[in-house]
C-alpha cells in the first residue's frame, strides 16, 4: 500500500502559517549556489514557491569560487535581516563540505548541516536537525509510536542516515536502531527483521520485495531520475506487500516544509518567542 501522508503535510502547513502570523517581522531565507545547474535552479524555484506561500522572503546568491563563499557566507550570517541560509551542491572543488558549512552561523543553519547543530543531536537537544532526517522522523511518529520498535536505516550520510539514527535513539523516541551501509553483509536478513525500514542510498529501485517481510513500513528517501521519470530507492512493487511512502510526494515534500519551519523557528529563537 502507498501511504497517505497528506494529513501530516496539511497539519505542518497549517502550523507554519499560524506561527508566521504571530511573528513581529517577515522571515527571510536565502540560498547560496555555487554552480547553478538546471536541476539546482529547478530546486531553488520550488523552494522559492514554497517560501512565498508562507510569506517568507526568499533570495538567491551566487558564489562560483571558494573565495567567494568564504566572503559571502560570513557576511550573510552577520546580516540581521536574514534568518536562514542554505547552501546548494555542487561546491567548488577547492573547499570541503565541512569547511563551507562551518562558515554559516549555526543559528541560521536551517538545513541542520553545521557541526554544532549535528552535535546537539548527540545530547538529545536538537535545534535544527538535518531537514530530511527530521522529515523522516516526523513521518515515523505520524504513523505510530516508535518506542521500542526495531528500525533499520539503510545509508549513513551526514544529512540522513547518521543523524536520523541518533534522532530515533533520543530519550522519548526510544527506537531500537540498526544502521546498514554498502559494507554491511546480509542486509536483507536485517531488514526482514525490522518493523520499519528507512532507505536512503541514492540508487533507483535498489531494494525489492526480497528485502522486506509483509506489513513492514518502508520510508523511501530516494529521488532518482531515469528516462525523465522519478523513482525512489525502493522498487514500487514493494507496495504490494508493505506500507511504502510515495516517490515523489513523500519524504521530499515534508523535507521542504521542515526547511520553512526551521526558518520560522530561527526568528522565534532570535526574538525569544518560543
Amino acid at each position: 500500500m502507498i501511504l497517505n501522508l497528506e494529513p501530516l503535510y496539511s497539519s505542518i502547513v497549517e502550523d507554519i502559517k499560524q506561527r508566521v502570523a504571530r511573528l513581529p517581522r517577515t522571515p527571510k531565507l536565502v540560498a547560496v549556489t555555487c554552480q547553478p545547474e538546471p536541476s539546482t535552479l529547478s530546486y531553488l524555484r520550488s523552494q522559492e514557491k514554497q517560501a512565498k506561500r508562507f510569506g517568507i522572503e526568499f533570495a538567491v546568491y551566487e558564489a562560483p569560487k571558494a573565495s567567494d563563499l568564504k566572503l559571502l557566507l560570513p557576511k550573510l550570517s552577520a546580516d540581521d535581516s536574514i534568518n536562514g541560509i542554505f547552501l546548494t551542491h555542487p561546491l567548488p572543488p577547492e573547499i570541503s563540505e565541512i569547511e563551507a558549512i562551518s562558515l554559516i552561523s549555526p543559528d541560521k543553519d536551517v538545513e541542520g548541516r553545521h557541526p554544532a547543530n549535528l552535535g546537539k543531536i548527540m545530547y538529545d537537544s536538537p535545534i535544527f536537525p538535518p531537514c530530511t532526517a527530521e522529515a523522516v522522523l516526523r513521518i515515523i511518529k505520524y504513523l505510530g509510536d516508535p518506542t521500542g520498535k526495531r528500525i533499520s536505516v539503510i545509508g549513513r550520510s551526514v544529512t540522513v542516515g547518521k543523524p536520523l539514527a541518533l534522532l530515533l535513539l533520543q530519550k522519548g523516541i526510544d527506537a531500537t536502531v540498526t544502521v546498514c551501509h554498502s559494507r554491511t553483509k546480509n542486509i536483507a536478513e536485517i531488514t526482514r527483521e525490522s518493523g520499519i525500514v528507512v532507505v536512503a542510498i541514492g540508487r533507483a529501485k535498489a531494494l525489492n520485495k526480497d528485502y522486506f517481510k509483509p506489513g513492514t513500513t518502508v520510508i523511501d528517501v530516494g529521488i532518482n531520475v531515469e528516462n525523465d521519470e522519478i523513482f525512489g530507492d525502493v522498487d514500487p512493487s514493494v507496495a504490494e506487500i508493505c506500507d511504502l511512502t510515495p516517490v515523489p510526494g513523500g519524504v521530499g515534500r515534508i523535507t521542504t516544509l521542515v526547511l520553512m519551519e526551521h526558518t520560522v523557528k530561527a526568528v522565534e529563537i532570535a526574538r525569544n518567542i518560543l
